[in-house]
């Protein structure tokens, strides 16, 4: 197996829309439109689907949504499927989705992050397909921030593309938009200052690896497990290691502490040369920290670890391809990280 990555989108291509997790409430529903009618100024065609019910923590039953993930995955016509944004429980869908099909399946990009990691990490692992960790559908009308890129651009660039990206040096704090009363925002509120940081010591880091991570509540109920068996997938894809990211939904640091041990135990961080940790509102303790709780879970693996990345639940977002080769460098001066898609 070697990673594949989907064709480029170009317009008229389709691009898919279903909720794998959670649905859209009726009152957010006007959001959802303004997003959709960016993906259409592009020059695409969005096709939403049925899955898309917001009033439970899911959009529709597991089989039907399964079903209509499934569907758009192999359709040859679906270029790329973006789900409004993650959720708690896509895990349901793991035992439900026919895996040799979509390994057989011409590759489409599987855009999300969040509980959306739940999919996307194993369908990188298990059918060697490229998946694109980055902002959500409802999060596609903001600004991109400077450094960064959108899911949009990666998706329309072609195999063997490499592009850089770094910090813009700005994140926001805290708290949400209103898509209700303001569906139509688009400008971040970028309140702090901030770059990434080192955690397990000093000095510059340039590392290389394919990249593969996610959202560390997601995945940490896969440890262990054959949906999520890095090792064997840096054995043939990536015989040099890894770049490994992980980021939290904002879990209590003690959550986020023992997640990332037991992640470890399983040998999720094995064979990283580095590790990135997204930025994160998790709530802290007068004993622990959350560079602390990072630091008491890996830092015995004695590789650089790079936190405070935009990679997560923390706006903005910094996509990243689950498959592609990755190249980091964080020094006093420079921080970046390079993806080729090859």
């Amino acid at each position: 197996m070697s990673v594949r990555y989907p064709s480029p989108l170009r317009p008229g291509d389709r691009v898919g829309v279903t909720a794998p997790s959670s649905g859209v409430p009726k009152d957010m529903r006007e959001r959802l439109h303004v997003a959709v009618r960016d993906v259409q100024a592009r020059g695409y065609e969005v096709v939403v689907g049925d899955c898309m019910d917001g009033s439970g923590h899911v959009s529709a039953p597991a089989a039907d949504r399964a079903s209509e993930l499934m569907a758009m995955l192999t359709d040859p016509t679906v270029r790329a499927v973006v789900p409004p944004w993650g959720g708690e429980t896509a895990i349901d869908l793991i035992p439900l989705l026919d895996w040799d099909r979509l390994r057989e399946a011409e590759p489409t990009w599987l855009v999300g992050f969040s509980d959306i990691s739940t999919l996307m990490t194993p369908l990188t692992l298990l059918t060697g397909t490229a998946t694109l960790h980055g902002n959500n559908l409802m999060d596609t009308p903001y600004r991109v921030s400077e450094g960064l890129l959108s899911w949009l651009d990666i998706v329309a660039a072609p195999a063997g593309h490499r592009f850089t990206q770094y910090p813009p040096g700005r994140h926001r704090t805290a708290g949400f938009d209103d898509f209700v009363g303001h569906p139509e925002v688009r400008e971040y509120t970028l309140d702090a200052a901030g770059t990434w940081t080192r955690l397990d010591g000093t000095g510059d880091v340039e590392a290389e690896g394919r990249l593969i991570g996610g959202c560390i509540e997601a995945l940490c109920n896969l440890a262990g497990t054959s949906y999520l068996d890095v090792a064997a997938f840096a054995r043939d894809e990536s015989p040099d290691g890894l770049l490994v990211y992980v980021e939290d939904a904002g879990s209590d640091v003690f959550t986020i502490c023992r997640n990332l041990h037991g992640m470890r135990i399983a040998g999720f961080f094995d064979r990283a040369n580095a590790i990135l940790v997204g930025r994160s509102s998790a709530p802290g303790h007068s004993s622990l920290s959350h560079h602390e709780a990072v630091l008491d879970a890996l830092g015995s693996l004695n590789v650089p670890i790079i936190a405070d990345v935009e990679c997560g639940h923390i706006p903005p977002y910094m996509p990243i391809v689950n498959g592609a080769h990755g190249r980091i460098v964080h020094s006093s001066g420079r921080s970046e990280l390079a993806q080729t898609l090859g």
